[in-house]
């Protein structure tokens, strides 16, 4: 199994950007931590970020046929972005959205999640572990 890690806008900030809400570890000790999760779950997986709405969409767009599906946290597009929920559909991979915090905790805007009208699964405010749950949850499925 082949799994396409995407990361939106400002996860590349963790360990800086609001450590209260996020933590102190940095992103790379986040894609740390889902490489060996795969690897604890005989999963392959690719981890990707990036801060522009488009080239989430690329993206997505390139892993059809590619991966056997995908784990999101889109980060703040994930309540903006009707582009990402239409190349989710267009490529029709079995999707896992992820976010660190409990978005249905934080700001009324927060609690709207376009990809979440795709995503098979939604996993929300348990941090890196979020990402360890979304593998376990593709490796089970195989």
């Amino acid at each position: 199994m082949k799994l396409l890690v995407l990361n939106g806008p400002n996860l590349n900030m963790l360990g800086v950007r609001e450590p209260e809400l996020y933590g102190k570890k940095d992103y790379k000790a986040l894609v740390k931590f889902i490489k060996q999760a795969g690897k604890d779950n005989g999963v392959k997986v690719d981890v990707l970020q990036s801060n522009y709405e488009g080239r989430l969409v690329y993206l997505i767009q390139q892993a059809y046929k590619k991966y056997d599906g995908i784990i999101i946290n889109a980060g703040a597009y994930t309540h903006t972005s009707i582009a990402i929920l239409d190349a989710l559909k267009s490529v029709g991979l079995l999707t896992v959205e992820v976010h660190l915090t409990d978005i249905n905790g934080r700001e009324d805007f927060r609690k709207l999640s376009y990809v979440s009208k795709y995503a098979e699964k939604t996993i929300v405010g348990k941090g890196f572990d979020g990402y360890k749950e979304a593998v376990e949850y593709f490796a089970q499925r195989s």
